[in-house]
């Protein structure tokens, strides 16, 4: 077991972390770039999809209000690991949820997903992440991802949201795209539905 004691935003987190965990020894670097960007705020409904040990969701909880919070990720260790984590920090509230992308998770209607996918060769993950994530933003919420590849993101993004914004920090892409209407998922008809 590795502590990690990140201070962001203006908040002290200590995070315990476990070998097979995604960056176990150190709060990842794309993750940071991403934060970097976002801006929290009271009441925000937010889904840290792809949790690992919590550090998004936790963070997003300590400002956002732990009821507002949900933490999935498809590995049960890292699940628990980041409600743990979460009741350390004070914000045990949090909904924390063993899910295959969307397919367990039955929450919506959220103002922020956020997301460091795995960098997967063919992009399978990241692609049911965007096309299922547009259906669980509420009118004017946004996703934001991190990842090191600019193309497949950005062409995948706007194809879903019809654009989006990229910004380099730190040697990463962090996209943004906001769901501006519900086209996408009249577009794809029962396939866009929310399961």
């Amino acid at each position: 077991m590795t502590v990690i004691v990140a201070e962001l935003m203006g908040q002290r987190l200590e995070l315990e972390t476990r070998p097979g965990l995604f960056s176990p020894g150190h709060a990842d670097r794309g993750t940071l770039a991403m934060l970097s960007l976002v801006r929290f705020e009271p009441g925000m409904r937010v889904l840290d999809l792809g949790c690992g040990c919590g550090l998004v969701g936790i963070l997003a909880a300590r400002i956002c209000g732990e009821q507002n919070v949900v933490l999935s990720d498809v590995d049960p260790v890292a699940v628990e690991v980041a409600a743990l984590n979460a009741a350390r920090n004070g914000v045990g509230g949090v909904k924390a949820v063993v899910s295959d992308g969307f397919a367990q998770l039955t929450d919506a209607g959220f103002d922020l997903i956020l997301s460091n996918p795995p960098y997967q060769s063919d992009f399978s993950v990241a692609k049911g992440f965007i096309e299922k994530g547009f259906n669980r933003l509420k009118l004017g919420g946004r996703l934001m991802m991190v990842t090191k590849r600019r193309d497949w993101y950005r062409n995948k993004l706007s194809a879903i949201f019809g654009g989006v914004r990229v910004r380099d920090v730190d040697g990463y892409c962090v996209f943004e795209a906001e769901r501006r209407s519900a086209q996408y998922a009249n577009r794809r008809g029962a396939r866009g539905c929310i399961k």
